[in-house]
């Protein structure tokens, strides 16, 4: 489908999603040419300036056609909360409404999106002491210690999904409460009848085959040259830059554990399990929104 053949609501905010490597941010460039539109980020890893090749971030070129938002500004170091990016983006939509252009939010970072639609949980300041105790903790034990204390919130989550799982933790520690209590009223978001949801849909072979060729672009236009300056930075292994999608594959071929095919193969795998979580949860969270499959 052509962007000229969907039809944006100029009152409504756009919201682009679905699974990586479906063609989310080529569709909203066109968007945001027919209609004189303002992209906006909604992917965790384009956040950071360190990762333009291996996020697939948009060209140079492809940003001068039209305004990009939230694309590059971030550090390696720094965290970007669902609250904290719902903020930026907020901001960003105002900024576009002044500016007489259409607000395209595109991503797949799915506690973004539910954020900034929504809205988030009002969960109390977490203690500071509670926080420092749990942050401390390695995967593991803050996984069994959610299975003890917050069971419900051990089985939705995957085993080694730290960053989720501390946050579980730390909510029901700090409060009492597990966090799915609290996540039954949310506060702050656009509403869903301030948004136009569109979701990138493609066969799943379709969207494996471009997933491969995905990868093999990255490596040619220097994705493992990026990948050693990242490490260079010395990074907790933990943060979220050190875990985006091939960056822990391509680490370990660098570090000398695996061979340079063995990567390509491992960070081929973990970005079809991406895209599979990704349309589940598109699935479930949005049934509603319209679906369309871009021409390129």
């Amino acid at each position: 489908m052509s962007a000229s053949a969907i039809n944006l609501d100029p009152e409504r905010v756009t919201v682009l999603t679905g699974p990586t490597a479906g063609g989310k941010s080529a569709l909203a460039l066109d968007l945001a040419r027919h209609v004189g539109g303002v992209i906006i980020n909604a992917d965790a890893s384009q956040l950071y300036r360190d990762l333009a090749i291996v996020s697939a971030r948009p060209t140079a070129a492809e940003e001068a056609m039209v305004p990009h938002r939230l694309y590059g500004v971030l550090a390696g170091a720094d965290v970007c909360t669902a609250a904290r990016w719902a903020e930026m983006a907020r901001a960003e939509i105002a900024g576009a409404r002044a500016a007489g252009r259409q607000p395209i939010i595109v991503g797949g970072t799915g506690m973004y999106l539910t954020a900034l639609v929504h809205g988030l949980a009002p969960v109390p300041a977490i203690d500071e002491g509670v926080r420092a105790t749990v942050r401390a903790l390695d995967t593991a034990s803050a996984r069994a210690a959610l299975e003890r204390e917050d069971p419900a919130a051990a089985a939705r989550l995957m085993p080694a999904d730290r960053q989720r799982t501390l946050r579980a933790l730390e909510v029901v520690r700090s409060t009492g409460r597990p966090l799915a209590e609290w996540q039954q009223k949310r506060e702050g978001g656009l509403g869903a009848a301030a948004v136009q949801g569109i979701i990138v849909d493609r066969p799943r072979a379709e969207l494996h085959a471009r997933a491969e060729t995905r990868l093999q672009l990255m490596l040619a236009a220097g994705a493992l040259d990026e990948v050693a300056a990242l490490l260079a930075l010395g990074l907790p292994v933990d943060l979220p830059v050190m875990k985006a999608l091939a960056v822990p594959q391509l680490a370990a071929h660098l570090a000398g554990q695996i061979s340079l095919e063995a990567a390509m193969e491992q960070a081929l795998f973990a970005t079809r399990q991406y895209q599979k979580r990704q349309s589940t949860w598109v699935r479930n969270q949005f049934p509603d929104w319209q679906r369309v499959t871009p021409l390129r």
